[in-house]
């Protein structure tokens, strides 16, 4: 069973099965899995609920500005707009790899009865089956291949969906996505993987699993373990991935000294490639392009899901017509040259609703510097931010981005002060080990109203003398 390099397969499973890697094979959407995992695991049941959407596209969150969406207002049985997508047809682009280069059997179409928005703001790709067996589904990407963050700023893709609602042999052959292309790979099809792709959300078989890719460098082998790539899984928080709606969140963050790319699953990080991982080369042919391109797609059969079940799929039991449902896809920036606390202002100084870098303190105790991140923060060590702009109108909560591998019995609060290391702290939260020190979570916490300008201190208290948390950035919200 191949295994990533920097990842073991998976990172979170559930005690009924053990998901083998997630492997593709050459572009767009390839994989060529070897082993079989335990059937039995494909067979287990999840429960069933009634999903809901939301059907709008959530406000940004303070300090991001919204780029681009779509929350997929329109009358039942419409195609989503060709202003925001195009619509990939047949089994290949022209010129390019049969089959999109992963084994998959359906014909991808632009029939309302496989792609259409349903009334209530979302859009349902369905495959379907017709009496002689033959499938087919639907599969779209934007029509701007530029999406990238900002210089020394922050990209956010994120969408909220659905995956197929269908377990057990059902679901055999289903294989879901949302995913982005690096441009260079439009009109000419064969520069997969060293142009990019990032895997925001991919599942197969009906599992509540959720899995995390990137693509890059040369295939087979090379730096990003081609045709595996570099990834992560995990069970979706509380409801299963089936039977609700989640939020699936990409992040490409050039805001540090080190560049970074992280994986979210409601609010909750599980995967993350950071550029000193990977040959200089490698990172640059990835993310010196003009941006990358967003798709969504419903693929039947194919190297992922027959290596799961170790057999060919779909099969005879496969069930037909359940949607992947999408309420809606939007991208966001943050940051960038000149804006508060950007790492090229001027030390001192930053706006409080802004994404704070921990790294980017004036003066600190007993804490060490991680490139993008400080660290090995135990009891009595602290950070001063000097300067901070809460504004005129009150900031009552306070959310750090931390991560701890501290060991059993090990926590300690993370608090915040102003303007002096001896006042009361305005609020604080507790952490312990959060699954590593590398297992970031946003952790907020309530604190006392806060205007004006202050110098904030970050302190750390524990009752032990371990190290027990890593903090990567911080921000405060009204």
């Amino acid at each position: 069973m191949p295994t990533s390099p920097l990842h073991t397969f998976p990172l979170h499973t559930s005690s009924l099965h053990t998901p083998p890697p997630h492997t593709p094979a050459p572009p767009t959407r390839r994989r060529r899995l070897g082993a079989a995992t335990a059937i039995a695991a494909l067979l287990v049941t999840v429960p069933l609920a009634a999903p809901s959407a939301q059907a709008s596209v959530p406000p940004p969150d303070p300090g991001w500005t919204l780029e681009w969406s779509d929350d997929f207002t329109g009358p039942a049985g419409s195609l989503p707009s060709s202003d925001n997508w195009i619509f990939d047809l047949g089994h290949n682009y022209p010129g390019g790899p049969a089959n999109w280069g992963t084994g998959e059997i359906a014909r991808h179409t632009d029939d309302p009865s496989n792609i259409s928005l349903d009334g209530s703001g979302n859009l349902r790709i369905t495959p379907r089956r017709d009496g002689a067996g033959n499938w087919t589904s639907a599969r779209i990407e934007t029509q701007r291949a530029d999406f990238r963050p900002p210089d020394g700023g922050v990209l956010r893709i994120e969408g909220r969906l659905q995956m197929p609602n269908v377990t057990g042999s059902a679901a055999l052959g289903y294989w879901p996505a949302f995913w982005a292309l690096g441009s260079p790979y439009r009109g000419n099809y064969w520069n997969w993987p060293g142009i990019g792709e990032f895997d925001i959300m991919e599942n197969v078989n009906g599992m509540n699993q959720v899995w995390a890719v990137l693509h890059c460098g040369t295939a087979p082998g090379g730096p990003c373990n081609e045709n595996n790539g570099i990834g992560a899984s995990r069970t979706c928080p509380g409801a299963s991935c089936q039977s609700a709606f989640h939020d699936y969140r990409f992040e490409w963050d050039s805001s540090g000294s080190v560049g970074e790319l992280r994986w979210y699953v409601d609010g909750q990080q599980y995967h993350s490639v950071r550029q000193d991982q990977l040959p200089a080369d490698t990172w640059n042919q990835m993310t010196s392009h003009a941006g990358y391109f967003i798709l969504l797609n419903v693929a039947m059969g194919g190297a992922f899901p027959d290596g799961v079940a170790g057999f060919q799929t779909p099969t005879a039991e496969t069930v037909p017509g359940h949607p992947m449902v999408v309420d809606y896809v939007a991208v966001w920036t943050h940051g960038g040259s000149g804006d508060p606390g950007d790492p090229g202002d001027p030390p001192g100084g930053g706006d409080a609703y802004s994404t704070l870098q921990a790294e980017d303190f004036q003066q600190q105790s007993g804490l060490n510097t991680y490139g993008s991140h400080i660290g090995s923060a135990a009891n009595g060590d602290w950070a001063r931010y000097e300067d901070i702009d809460f504004g005129d109108t009150p900031a009552r909560q306070f959310v750090a981005r931390a991560a701890s591998g501290a060991a059993g019995g090990v926590s300690g609060l993370v608090e915040v002060r102003l303007d002096s290391l001896s006042g009361t702290p305005v609020g604080s939260f507790a952490i312990g080990d959060t699954g590593g020190w590398q297992s970031w979570r946003e952790v907020p916490a309530n604190i006392d109203p806060v205007t004006g300008v202050h110098d904030v201190y970050l302190t750390f208290a524990s009752g032990q003398p371990a190290d027990f948390v890593n903090v990567d950035w911080f921000t405060f919200k009204h």
